[in-house]
């Protein structure tokens, strides 16, 4: 660990896979679990496997609309030598025939009803000629015109899924059509991970609130806003805090107060005189790491009160997305369920021109995609937020290449595309 680097500078930075390390080390088990109405638990984390209390479909029930019949008494139908029969009543979904299908006669069924006793097949609507209307107490008939075979167009009682067999794994990352097979087994409820609750603390005298316009030597927020929305992205909940200005008794008071499962600090991080972070997090807590071998994000910082871990993210905002994308963001969806990689889809493409890059660092290259090959962008610089958006994704330097030239293949993250 260093000393108060600040107008001193580093003495040393530790290596990337080391801070990972620790963070793994440190934190090591997932929130507890808690119950969360099924129709509310998509983009939610299962803590344990779901298994369907019945059988899916509950029923036999048509997949079609038409008539129930039995599949013999079709044989040999054809359009113009079609087979005649008695239409003896009606299925809807939710309200079933309650008599038998003999030989010789038909009901008139909706997709999704019941299907009715003595019945083996459903004939489809198109291969049917209706002759005589079905009306209140008396019968209809219908022309079958081509035949159908026993068990066609039927969807059979545990079909899609057995009663006693799993629906979902656990630490299943639910989708939407995840919580509907789970309501289609009637669970109201499931047992989730909590989510982990994440207060996001932003210094620096020059701030303003988002909204307002830049004006007299003063810059927007945008840190705050940014990390939050990368919270909700992993799952967590975020409590923006107000801003701070560089003053170590407020920052005492703020951060002495903050709860929930963890603690992320947007600036105040790096050498510079007014950056007080650094020490008020060792005087509440500890800080094992303040400064680390990467580009950009040198000045971060990962600290502990008690267990719950303290990130220090640099103010410049490229800083402060990559700081998150190797560390908060990791621990934060370990804390919640999800796993610790990158949530971004990643891509091996060539390398259209040379990535420049220093030994012993490890570098957080921005790129773009373009005609299926890879291009660093020119500009660079840690406070040029916009190279973010203009990039569709990075590329990661390992800290023993004096960067990587061109034609090699390499892996891009991409910022566009996103996975559980």
């Amino acid at each position: 660990m260093n000393a108060d680097p600040r107008m001193r500078g580093f003495a040393r930075r530790s290596d990337v896979a080391d801070v990972e390390a620790l963070l793994e080390s440190r934190v090591t088990t997932q929130l507890p679990s808690e119950d969360l109405a099924t129709q509310h638990a998509a983009g939610r984390v299962l803590a344990g496997a779901v298994v369907s209390p019945i059988d899916l479909p509950p029923f036999d029930r048509s997949a079609m609309d038409g008539y129930a019949v039995r599949g013999e008494d079709t044989f040999g139908a054809e359009p113009f030598t079609p087979v005649r029969l008695r239409v003896i009543g009606q299925a809807l979904p939710g309200r079933a025939f309650a008599g038998t299908v003999a030989s010789g006669t038909a009901v008139r069924i909706m997709t999704g009803a019941p299907l009715p006793a003595g019945a083996d097949a459903v004939l489809k609507v198109e291969d049917s000629r209706l002759l005589e209307e079905l009306s209140e107490g008396q019968a209809g008939a219908v022309e079958v015109t081509a035949a159908v075979a026993p068990e066609r167009n039927v969807s059979r009682r545990g079909e899609d899924v057995a009663a006693s067999a799993e629906l979902l794994p656990e630490l299943r990352l639910l989708r939407p059509q995840d919580v509907a097979v789970a309501l289609a087994a009637g669970i109201a409820n499931v047992r989730v991970v909590r989510q982990p609750r994440f207060a996001v603390v932003t210094t620096g005298n020059e701030l303003l609130a988002p909204g307002e316009r830049p004006q007299d030597h003063r810059i927007v927020d945008t840190n705050g806003v940014m990390v939050a929305a990368l919270l909700r992205r992993d799952g967590a909940t975020a409590q923006l805090y107000e801003r701070i200005p560089d003053d170590a008794r407020a920052l005492r008071e703020v951060l002495s107060q903050v709860d929930g499962d963890g603690i992320i600090v947007c600036g105040g991080s790096s050498v510079g005189a007014e950056d007080h972070v650094p020490a008020v997090v060792r005087e509440l807590g500890e800080l094992p790491v303040h400064g680390i071998a990467m580009r950009p994000s040198s000045p971060t910082g990962v600290g502990f009160f008690d267990e719950r871990p303290v990130f220090l993210l640099p103010g410049n905002p490229v800083s402060c997305l990559c700081a998150y994308d190797f560390f908060a963001g990791p621990t934060v969806r370990f804390l919640g369920g999800r796993s610790r990689p990158w949530p971004y889809v990643r891509r091996s493409l060539p390398l259209a021109r040379k990535i420049n890059s220093e030994g012993g660092r490890v570098d957080y290259a921005r790129v773009i995609v373009k005609d299926g090959a890879v291009e660093p962008l020119l500009v660079s610089g840690a406070s040029i937020l916009s190279s973010t958006v203009r990039a569709d994704g990075v590329v990661i330097v390992p800290r023993d290449a004096e960067g990587i030239e061109a034609g090699a293949t390499v892996t891009v993250h991409l910022y566009g595309e996103a996975v559980s």
